[in-house]
This record gives structure tokens, C-alpha cells and sequence, in this order.
């Protein structure tokens, strides 16, 4: 396949934050895909845009030529265009952008769907994380107060993707009814979960309510969990939380979750503790046998801080973002180290999302165990439906 013409347009996500759709056209026709934003965001992440959407768009256009030459037949000859483009040069959204959009154009030249062209023989469909009640950087202060912890998590583990995803949709709005019972419900936050003035262990409460009420009525496996997103409220040697003003060492953390985990029988733990302290991952981990501790902050969909985290045995799960490093095939590798080291993946959206559906090609291409794309929103939605209908196209 040669490119015919690459251009970028900007575009707004979900924040209404400037982010970029890079289009591919080809003698078939043009592809595009829209890259989202991060709210949260590591410190070791790739930057979104270098300057912003609009030098990224000039830099694509000065790498036009040079692109167009390459001939491109496989996944892996996205290779030639990462020798001629610099991600830190053009921004993770961009070439994130780009690798997508080719590979969508190249999946139609060869007669088969996205996901096709990274494992035609993928079967295995991701549980779905939906976050229901959220906090921290991603959700506004109800009656002057918010929980610290960012997201409060339903992952029903159902028969099919398509009933877990029903799950997911009666979990919302039973959180809301709890929510609107105890006068704590707040607006929707960036994701689409609800905001509230109640604590951490307050949430965890109406979770596992929740989760009760409907495992009355349905058959299948609920689990819950957290993104504590720890970094967002640590400074040096103190976690503060300003919900209830009280400060906890890293000592004092780690039993603190571990402690909420038990009560509430909490599965998935995310970002723990600070996105630096792999030792205290580590003890956090050994503390929490049985359960999911998972790298986010910590590992920003780097191969190289997934390796230290993988020498460190720092966690049991890695979320990858591709917007984190713009390379897919950074993602790829990774995906295969996880596997061989038995480390659960988990495909995400990000705060600020658009009304593209690429990650849940690539959630099941890539066969992630799980993927945490909301509950509730059109931007979220979008990503769901594209595996419910990869879903009746591959059970027929």
C-alpha cells in the first residue's frame, strides 16, 4: 500500500481541549482517527504536542513526502514511519493518529477489519472496567467536597461482552439512585461517572451495594475496583487527602488501601501509591496477594518502565494508552512482554475522549484481558458498541 496524501485538522474532545485527527488517503479512499487527551496525566508520559495541535499539524505536513515513499504491507512496517517521524518531535497524539489511520487503511486494502490486521485469529473478548463514581482530578467538588480517589469501578465478568456491558449500563444508574438517596449526587465528571461529596470508604459502600443488588438477579462474576491515581495527591513522604484532612506515609498508604480492599472485597487496584515508588509497589503488591495491583502512572505505556516494573514485581496488570507513547509498536511490545510474564493487560480510553472507536479494535487485536473504557457517555459508548458488533459478527 502507498499513501496518496496525509493531512491533520484539529478537533475537540470531550473537555473541549484542543487534540488532533490525522486523515490517510490512499487510491481506496481516506481514513482518519481522532487521538484523545489525558486529564491525568504521568509525569513520564510522552507529551501530547510538542507546542500544540496546530505546529504538530505543519511538522505532519513537512513529513508528508517522506511517508508517501514508504511501502507498507504488515503491522510491523509502521517501523519506516517511526524512522522518519520523532515522536517527542511531533507529540504522542499525532503519531498516534497516524499509525491508526494507516493501519485502518491498510486492513481495507487487505480485506480485513482493524483488529484483523494485528492477530486475524483473535477470539477472546476483554472484560469491560466501567467507572461509575469518580473523584480527584477527573470530577468537581459536590457541596464542597469530592473523594480522592479518581474512579470507583464495576467490571461484571459476564458470558458475553454485550451482557457485561448491560452490567455496566444498570450499575450507573443504580450508583446514581444510592447517590441521590444519601443528597450526595453530584454532576457527571470528565468520564461520565458521577460526582459526589462522600469519602472513599462512603463510595466503596455504594459500589459494593450495587454490586450485590445485581448479582441477585444475574449470573456471572462481579468485581469491583479503584484508580486511586495516588500521585495526584502525594508530595514528598505524604499522601494528603483533602477530603477528610488527614495525611498518611507511605507505611500508612499502603495499609489504608489494603485495608479498604479487604472491607470491600476490592479486586482491581490501581496506581497504588506514587508513580516513582516501584519499591513500595512492590510491598503493596506482596500485601495484596489475590488481587490486581495495576501499573498506570507508573508505567505510561513505556517499555522501559514496564520492564522495571516487571523486575521490580511491582504489579499484576499494565493499562495501556496509546496516546501515552504514540507508538504501537511500543504498545505491541509490551503486550507480549505482559504476556509472557503472565501480567494482565488492560486497553484505556482517557479523560478527554473523542467519538473514535479505535481502541476496541485494539483491545481485542491485541487480546487484552480487560478493557476500561466508562460507562456512560457517547464517547465512551462508541468504544463499547465497536466490540458488541465484533462480537455478533464473530459468534455467527
Amino acid at each position: 500500500m502507498n499513501i496518496q496524501k496525509i493531512w491533520g485538522e484539529k478537533v475537540y474532545d470531550s473537555r473541549k481541549q484542543e487534540t488532533i485527527r490525522v486523515y490517510v488517503k490512499t487510491n481506496l479512499g481516506t481514513w482518519s482517527t481522532s487521538s484523545p487527551s489525558g486529564n491525568s496525566t504521568g509525569r513520564y508520559e510522552v507529551p501530547a504536542f510538542v507546542k500544540n495541535v496546530i505546529s504538530s499539524i505543519a511538522m505532519l505536513k513537512e513529513m508528508e513526502e517522506k511517508i508517501k515513499e514508504i511501502e507498507l504491507v504488515v503491522f510491523n512496517d509502521l517501523e519506516k514511519v517511526e524512522k522518519i517521524i520523532d515522536k517527542n518531535k511531533i507529540g504522542a497524539n499525532t503519531l498516534y493518529a497516524l499509525e491508526a489511520s494507516i493501519l485502518k487503511a491498510l486492513a481495507y486494502e487487505n480485506k480485513q477489519e482493524l483488529w484483523q490486521m494485528i492477530n486475524p485469529n483473535a477470539k477472546r473478548f476483554p472484560h469491560p472496567v466501567g467507572n461509575i463514581i469518580g473523584g480527584g482530578k477527573h470530577a468537581q467538588l459536590t457541596n464542597g467536597k469530592k473523594p480522592d480517589f479518581q474512579e470507583f469501578l464495576i467490571i461484571p465478568k459476564m458470558r458475553k461482552f454485550s451482557e457485561s456491558v448491560n452490567v455496566m449500563k444498570k450499575a450507573h444508574e443504580l450508583a446514581g439512585d444510592y447517590l441521590e438517596a444519601r443528597k450526595a449526587k453530584g454532576i457527571l465528571d470528565d468520564e461520565g461517572a458521577w460526582s459526589t461529596s462522600l469519602g472513599n470508604s462512603e463510595c466503596l459502600e455504594v459500589i459494593n451495594s450495587v454490586r450485590k443488588d445485581i448479582e441477585q438477579n444475574t449470573e456471572g462474576d462481579i468485581e469491583i475496583g479503584i484508580d486511586i491515581a495516588a500521585s495526584t495527591f502525594y508530595s514528598p513522604d505524604i499522601y494528603h487527602y483533602a477530603h477528610s484532612e488527614v495525611f498518611r506515609s507511605s507505611k500508612e498508604q499502603i495499609d489504608y488501601v489494603s485495608g479498604l480492599a479487604d472491607k470491600f472485597e476490592v479486586f482491581y487496584i490501581e496506581d497504588p501509591v506514587d508513580e516513582d515508588d516501584f519499591k513500595n509497589f512492590r510491598v503493596f503488591r506482596g500485601k495484596n496477594a489475590g488481587r490486581m495491583t495495576v501499573g498506570d502512572d507508573l508505567t505510561v505505556s513505556n517499555e522501559e518502565r514496564f520492564l522495571k516494573a516487571l523486575k521490580e514485581k511491582a504489579i499484576d496488570a499494565v493499562i495501556l494508552k496509546p496516546n501515552q507513547t504514540g507508538s504501537l509498536l511500543e504498545i505491541k511490545k509490551i503486550v507480549y512482554l505482559a504476556k509472557k510474564y503472565n501480567i494482565a493487560l488492560v486497553m484505556s480510553h482517557r479523560a478527554g475522549e473523542t467519538m473514535d472507536s479505535t481502541i476496541a479494535d485494539l483491545a481485542f487485536g491485541f487480546q487484552c484481558d480487560y478493557i476500561k473504557a466508562g460507562a456512560y457517555g457517547q464517547e465512551r459508548e462508541i468504544k463499547l458498541r465497536r466490540l458488541i458488533e465484533i462480537e455478533n459478527k464473530i459468534k455467527k
